[in-house]
């Protein structure tokens, strides 16, 4: 480790003061001399800061930026060492009034659907009415949020209230659990919900309603004493995501959804293309790209809109060159997880999962093999492809989950995923789960992992439409 710079310097003037010394210059003149020197010259040289800095880091003195979000000062709080998760895990909610002009599109009935307004009427006694008119603070309306956080689920006698059939579906969890740590995603989770709740309701704007606040029961992270496989367990909702395409695998594609500019043709979980059968959804994009051009060549287009419609364009041709490239998951047919991206993107934390590695759903006595396939909202847990929510309740749809209730449990192998990624083996999924759940306990007598069949209508020929 490289000598702190005020060490090298205190060094060099004591040799100074021993070469002096020899010379006969006195020595307490000389070090009077030299104090002088200290206290006049190196508060202008860079030693100084130097110096500052050192005592900064020893005495703690040393005082993080702060950042703002949504005008509202938070305050930083380092990250442990284990994983950069979050500046903030115990954010700094606003202060004192704020006084807006509600715009006359607010709609306060739409706040929320979950949420409980309690009104109170409060009459005070006051000044005469044209002072009081020019004061704002006497007629006034209060909004208050309040939210209670939820404390995590951390015993397997709090995991069997949401699903009693855990303890003998996995009958190796009560000693996985027994030793288990919160992980630090649960506080990151629920960080990033309440900042989402603040700025939000400081535009008396659409908050998040009652039951996506509560959508997670805890986030845990559990490791085999013996075998030390390690194991990131989240018990929660199931949500539906219905994205992705593959024209190797499926060729054509509804029209609503090929033109559709809300359905994503990616998966975070991709693989080099092998087939020559275009992406079905590359037409949809491109038909937008030639009508943008015929809104650019419009003069009565504003200036703003042309910058929006370039900026537009370049987004879908690098898309389309994306889906000419490779392939993704479909989630009406590949049965896979959703994970918040940013615990996706951390590769720091041994627990948390990435694209690609294997997981188990677990809903009731049935386990479902998975993989990790895609990347959500930072402030929501608890989704899965349409085909797996399909299995779990058969009405399910993009616009109707399949479980509301926290019953749903999502085993997630770190660091298991397949390299390089390639098309779904659903045999291969299965058979990878299996070794996976056996190095945590295995599973319970007579319970084995659902099988998958393959959906997936056999392309045509000519992959045409």
């Amino acid at each position: 480790m490289p000598e702190p710079s005020y060490s090298r310097d205190r060094r060099r003037l004591e040799g100074v003061g021993k070469h002096g010394g020899r010379r006969g210059v006195p020595l307490v003149g000389l070090a009077f001399l030299l104090l002088v020197l200290f206290v006049v010259v190196v508060p202008f040289t860079p030693v100084a800061g130097k110096i500052k800095r050192s005592f900064k880091e020893i005495f703690g003195r040393n005082e993080a930026p702060v950042r703002v979000v949504d005008d509202v000062p938070v305050v930083p709080v380092p990250a442990p060492d284990l994983s950069p998760l979050v500046l903030d895990p115990d954010p700094v909610m606003p202060s004192g009034p704020v006084f807006l002009n509600v715009p006359s599109s607010v709609d306060v009935t739409k706040l929320s659907k979950g949420i409980d307004l309690k009104v109170a009427f409060e009459p005070e006694k006051g000044g005469v009415a044209s002072k009081e008119r020019t004061v704002r603070e006497s007629y006034t309306a209060e909004y208050t949020l309040r939210v209670k956080l939820p404390e995590p689920a951390r015993s397997l006698e709090e995991l069997k209230a949401v699903n009693p059939e855990l303890p003998e579906v996995l009958p190796g969890l009560s000693g996985l659990v027994e030793h288990a740590q919160l992980s630090p995603w649960y506080e990151v989770m629920y960080t990033n919900k309440v900042n989402r709740l603040r700025r939000d309701a400081a535009k008396l704007g659409s908050i998040l309603t009652r039951h996506n606040f509560y959508d997670c029961e805890t986030i845990l992270n559990l490791r085999d004493r013996e075998t030390g496989r390690r194991a990131f367990f989240l018990q929660a909702e199931m949500d539906v995501v219905s994205d992705g395409s593959d024209g190797d695998r499926l060729a054509v594609m509804p029209t609503e959804i090929v033109d559709s500019t809300n359905y994503q043709p990616f998966t975070s979980y991709g693989w080099k293309k092998t087939g020559s059968v275009a992406n079905p959804m590359v037409a949809g994009w491109e038909r937008r790209i030639e009508s943008a051009k015929k809104e650019l060549a419009d003069p009565s287009t504003s200036a703003d809109r042309k910058k929006w419609l370039r900026d537009r364009m370049k987004t879908l041709r690098v898309g389309i060159d994306d889906m000419k490239a490779r392939s993704f998951l479909i989630a009406e047919y590949d049965p896979f997880i959703v994970i918040p991206v940013n615990i996706l993107k951390d590769r720091k934390d041994p627990y948390a999962p990435n694209v690609g590695d294997y997981a188990i759903v677990i809903h009731k006595r049935t386990l479902y093999p998975a993989i990790v396939g895609d990347g959500g909202p930072t402030y929501k847990l608890g989704e899965a492809s349409l085909r797996m929510a399909r299995e779990l309740n058969g009405a399910a749809s993009p616009y109707s989950r399949p479980v509301s209730d926290l019953t749903v449990s999502y085993l997630v192998f770190p660091r298991s995923a397949d390299l390089p990624a390639r098309a779904p083996d659903y045999p291969h999924w299965r058979k990878r789960c299996e070794e996976l759940v056996g190095e945590i306990g295995g599973l319970g007598e007579g319970v084995t992992l659902h099988e998958w069949k393959d959906l997936l209508p056999e392309n045509e020929p000519d992959g045409g439409q």
